[in-house]
């Protein structure tokens, strides 16, 4: 007893000597406003951590520079010396940068005396999200429209680009059908608006906020508009484009010159009334149905690009690599289609009103990229190496890592995001896009129980997936501990394993998407253990026999298949190819091992720890699912192939196991997650997911098509073998 009243009064003395001792003043002779934004981030963290903050003289003064040098754009050094530390940006961006990394010591619990020198400059200079905005959303659906009242408070984009600057990403770029009309109202076409004065004041003033806001951290905005649209009452006025009032996304392309001269001049005046607005983006797709890839090119030159030289300023440019090399809206890609594409971009590159380079951007691993890191197909489907070969000069590709496999559960792989990267970043990559098209992060719709929690917003839930990727994107070199120090902080000795559990648990959702081909958006659905079946184009369960029969993303996958087919007939795979046994075999090992390193985790006294450990959890019961259905699948399918009664019951025993672990998912899960909204199904769609007029997910909801797999499997026959 005497001892612990001992230990408070030290503490307390100490904490008394700190408030007491430890002045600090901040000398930041730079006027601009990420110079600004970097003092405000520091002083927010000193005064935190008890510090007090006054001008010089002081115990400790830390001075903000701007210094332009060798080193890159948005590079930055701390250098301590004594009582003084120096932070030097080569640019307002790499000054905030370098402070942050300083305030992230200090609310690690860092001395100020005990900061360490450091130097970090960014490996790729685009680091993006993708955000589809919520209003005339690419797809039409509830669980796009339930984000649009949090998208319209500016304390949520604060909040938003409060965390991409911490991550270091630096580009916010905005996609929608049809921009325009919540931006401006057209001088020349007044019969384009919906909104009223009023209206559209609001709108234009929250999208200056957004741009100033992310001016002041040194984040490049793009606005990103979908081809080709105009608003319900300018085709109604102008009797154009009236087969799509709707917005549909696949339709054929209306070229009428009014239409040409109205996306020219609402180009033109975006970029006049909006000057923090840092560029705009082509999509060479979306509403042009019946055009050939060269058509589509010449539409942007005289729309979209030529609006760009009429504002009369520069400007930045995304150039979507288009993914059609015919006229449907879902062409395959071709070599032709790769040279008008690059001949395009090259032209644009010599425009004296485009600020290079131009980002040339295609998908990597079509909407899928959180499955292999090895580059196996775009949108469309293979590249020919016209982008790259010979080395570009005036534009860098970049790959979008489209995420439309988890936005329930928290997600956290750094081995797999370092490697990604590395693998994926020659010379003529100029960064990443990360974000999804089926799921905006704002609303919370997830959150199920009444107390409190740490977080406001969806995106905050999954703090994890954006500071692995923002960090990494910046610097591959950036070690786990940084991820570490994160949980540790937020949980202390609770959180000292909870990086390596999702690690290990997680990793479920890749190795599922390698083992699982795909294409587009709603043709797997990781963390629901969904995929599209091609025939009624719905989405259901992945059960045993769709495992088996797919084919792998991977090529060093085997799929359940091709494995029983070898096998069964004598042959054997290379010590590299991942067989289902062997991969049966991984699951259960990191998964096992992530349930024991959170098994002794108290979470009693706070939900926000319990939801980071229920995930982890969930993520595992979906891997050991994941394994047993794997053994269960090569069992039924040697036992149709060969017979054997024993064949029969074990994948009987399998199929039981792999329900068994489903059933834990869903009693984690239920008490706290709700019944989700997705975009991933058919509004037609009644089974077996909807409710309330709008199509819910739930691991519960789909137990009656997991269960089936056990029937599947005691009702099975041995195949009949050609004479």
């Amino acid at each position: 007893m005497k001892k612990s009243i001992w230990c408070f009064l030290v503490s307390f003395v100490g904490l008394i000597h700190l408030s007491w001792a430890q002045s600090v003043a901040i000398q930041n002779n730079n006027k601009s406003p990420q110079a600004a934004y970097a003092a405000q981030m520091l002083e927010k963290s000193l005064m935190k951590q008890g510090y007090k903050l006054q001008k010089a003289p002081a115990d400790f003064t830390i001075t903000l520079a701007v210094q332009a040098g060798k080193l890159a754009k948005e590079a930055y050094a701390v250098v301590p010396t004594g009582e003084k530390i120096t932070i030097t940006g080569t640019d307002g961006t790499g000054l905030i940068y370098g402070s942050l990394s300083v305030a992230e010591a200090l609310r690690n619990g860092t001395k100020l005396t005990d900061v360490k020198a450091q130097s970090e400059s960014p490996k790729l200079p685009f680091r993006a999200i993708k955000f589809d905005l919520p209003w005339d959303t690419y797809r039409h659906s509830y669980s796009l429209d339930q984000h649009i009242e949090t998208c319209r408070d500016v304390n949520y984009w604060r909040a938003f680009l409060d965390m991409m600057v911490e991550n270091r990403f630096n580009a916010l770029t905005l996609w929608n059908l049809h921009p325009y009309t919540y931006m401006i109202k057209a001088k020349n076409f007044p019969e384009a608006t919906p909104f009223t004065d009023k209206e559209m004041q609001d709108w234009q003033n929250l999208f200056r906020s957004i741009f100033r806001m992310a001016k002041e951290r040194g984040i490049d905005t793009y606005l990103v508009p979908f081809n080709i649209f105009v608003s319900p009452e300018f085709a109604k006025a102008h009797n154009v484009a009236l087969d799509n009032l709707e917005h549909h996304f696949f339709v054929k392309g209306d070229t009428s010159e009014i239409i040409k001269r109205y996306t020219r001049e609402s180009v033109a005046q975006v970029l006049q009334e909006y000057p923090d607005l840092t560029g705009f983006g082509l999509t060479l797709g979306e509403g042009m149905g019946g055009m050939t890839p060269q058509e589509r090119e010449d539409w942007m030159k005289v729309t979209i690009i030529e609006g760009m030289r009429l504002a009369g300023r520069k400007s930045k440019l995304v150039h979507r690599i288009p993914f059609s090399g015919n006229t449907a809206s879902l062409g395959a890609t071709t070599v032709e289609m790769e040279q008008i594409t690059r001949k395009g971009i090259e032209k644009e590159a010599a425009m004296d009103f485009i600020i290079p380079p131009i980002w040339a951007d295609l998908k990597f691993n079509w909407s899928h990229a959180h499955s292999t890191p090895k580059l196996i197909k775009v949108h469309g489907g293979k590249l020919y190496g016209t982008y790259f070969k010979p080395v570009p000069e005036d534009y860098k590709i970049t790959w979008t890592a489209r995420n439309e496999d988890f936005f329930c559960l928290r997600w956290g792989v750094p081995g797999f995001v370092r490697e990604h990267i590395i693998q994926n970043s020659p010379a003529y990559v100029g960064g990443y896009f990360l974000g999804s098209e089926t799921y905006i992060p704002a609303k919370d719709y997830f959150t199920k129980i009444s107390g409190p929690v740490d977080w406001k917003y969806a995106f905050e839930r999954q703090w994890l997936f954006y500071k692995i990727w923002g960090r990494l994107l910046y610097n591959p070199a950036t070690p786990d501990a940084i991820f570490q120090a994160e949980f540790t902080r937020r949980y202390g000795e609770p959180g000292k394993n909870l990086l390596e559990a999702y690690t290990r648990a997680s990793s479920t959702a890749l190795r599922l998407a390698s083992s699982y081909d795909f294409t587009w958006d709603f043709s797997l659905y990781s963390e629901g253990m969904l995929a599209l079946d091609s025939k009624n184009k719905r989405v259901y369960y992945i059960s045993v026999d769709r495992q088996i029969n797919q084919p792998t993303l991977d090529p060093d996958y085997v799929s359940i298949l091709d494995y029983v087919k070898t096998t069964t007939s004598g042959g054997t795979f290379a010590k590299n190819k991942i067989t289902p046994p062997a991969l049966a075999q991984i699951l259960e090992q990191d998964c096992r091992k992530a349930l024991d390193l959170v098994k002794n985790i108290n979470t009693q006294n706070n939900n926000t720890l319990m939801y980071e450990v229920a995930d982890v959890k969930a993520w595992a019961n979906l891997g050991l699912h994941f394994a047993e259905k794997l053994r269960g699948g090569v069992a039924l399918q040697t036992y149709r192939l060969k017979g054997g009664e024993e064949n029969k019951q074990q994948a009987v025993k399998h199929l039981e196991n792999a329900l068994r672990y489903w059933d834990e998912v869903i009693s984690i899960t239920r008490p706290i997650y709700n019944d989700m909204p997705l975009v991933h199904y058919s509004e037609q769609d009644s089974k077996p997911w909807q409710q309330n007029d709008h199509l819910r997910f739930h691991w519960e909801k789909i137990r009656p098509e997991v269960a089936h797999d056990v029937e599947v499997a005691k009702q099975a026959t041995v195949l009949l073998k050609e004479k």
